[in-house]
């Protein structure tokens, strides 16, 4: 999987399209990240205590990785990731520009 915690990401499909933000969690397992703000879903909490009421809270869901798209540091678009060597390390770098990530 290609994209990391931290890194700035924009939703290319599903409902939340068009939205952007950051990668707050990743699952290399089952190809998916959580985004913050996006894909939200509604849950039902229970009171916990004995006065304490429940509530709907809303959580944040994964995403699959297919559906979303780094952005590019200098375009502020989408854009593909790509690798390279530099000094003897190898380095992310956005497909669109070429900048290092």
């Amino acid at each position: 999987m290609k994209i990391k915690k931290g890194d700035n990401i924009i939703v290319i499909a599903g409902k939340d399209r068009g939205k952007s933000g950051k990668v707050v969690r990743a699952f290399p397992a089952k190809d998916a990240v959580i985004i913050e703000g996006v894909n939200l879903k509604k849950k039902h909490q229970r009171p916990t205590r004995r006065n304490q009421k429940g509530q709907i809270i809303d959580v944040t869901m994964p995403i699959h990785v297919s559906n979303v798209q780094l952005v590019d540091p200098k375009g502020g678009k989408p854009t593909r990731i790509g690798f390279s060597i530099e000094g003897g390390k190898k380095v992310r770098i956005a497909k669109k520009s070429g900048s290092i990530l």
